[in-house]
């Protein structure tokens, strides 16, 4: 591959089936981002894990999210300037994958989860405005149906059109917010099962593998969700 090349491949954003042919075993393509989980067995291999990734991090000038803890280390791959996946992410993802084998660091990917709260509401840009404020998020420019977060430290908002959604302050509703949890795909059934089996209810499973959806004893909602069926087609990792 020539330089021009690479150049116009790392300003093109890959989709879930161009990333999974890159058979990038140790990760999974979640919301638009490539993420992994190294299980490190204690936190002085985390740290020295955590080193080795800023290493090639500053060596490539693309630095992922890094979330060090005790004991694992998860990373969080994407380019931010055009909003996806995209080679720099995947040639950042392999050397990562090799500090991590260097360390017997085991890598995780059953463990990797994505949480955002979804809030159905018939006009979004009524309301988000307001959760902006609250949450101390920037206010969404234009029509975004999203609240983002500058840190990457906090829970993903999503606005969820809802036509019928008319109570108000004086009426509100029984129950308007609910969390939606992406997960790998290969992971998405146990983790419905278990949620059955910890006294949870099948709402609808009409749209799975794309998601399913769940409540608990009171009737209150979730989802869980996969690349599977969206914009995103095949997650990272699926046979």
């Amino acid at each position: 591959m020539t330089d021009a090349q690479d150049t116009t491949d790392d300003k093109k954003t890959m989709s879930p089936a161009d990333v999974a042919a890159e058979l990038l075993d140790d990760w999974r393509y979640i919301m638009g981002a490539l993420h992994a989980r190294f299980e490190t067995g204690d936190f002085a291999t985390g740290l020295r894990l955590v080193n080795d990734i800023g290493g090639s991090a500053e060596a490539a000038d693309h630095h992922p999210d890094v979330d060090l803890r005790y004991p694992f280390v998860s990373v969080r791959l994407s380019s931010h300037d055009v909003g996806g996946v995209t080679q720099r992410d995947v040639r950042l993802a392999r050397e990562i994958t090799d500090h991590a084998g260097r360390l017997a660091a085991t890598p995780r990917p059953d463990e990797l989860r994505v949480v955002e709260w979804a809030l159905d509401t018939r006009a979004h840009a009524d309301v988000a405005p307001f959760w902006a404020a609250v949450l101390g998020r920037p206010a969404p420019e234009g029509d975004a149906d999203a609240l983002t977060d500058p840190d990457g430290t906090g829970l993903g908002v999503w606005f969820q059109e809802a036509p019928d959604a008319t109570s108000t302050v004086e009426d509100p509703p029984e129950q308007r917010w609910h969390v939606d949890v992406s997960v790998p795909s290969e992971a998405a059934e146990r983790r419905v099962q278990e949620a059955i089996a910890a006294g949870g209810t099948l709402v609808s499973d009409a749209r799975k593998p794309s998601f399913w959806v769940l409540a608990d004893a009171h009737g209150n909602q979730a989802c869980i969700c996969t690349a599977i069926g969206s914009t995103e087609e095949v997650p990272v990792g699926d046979a």
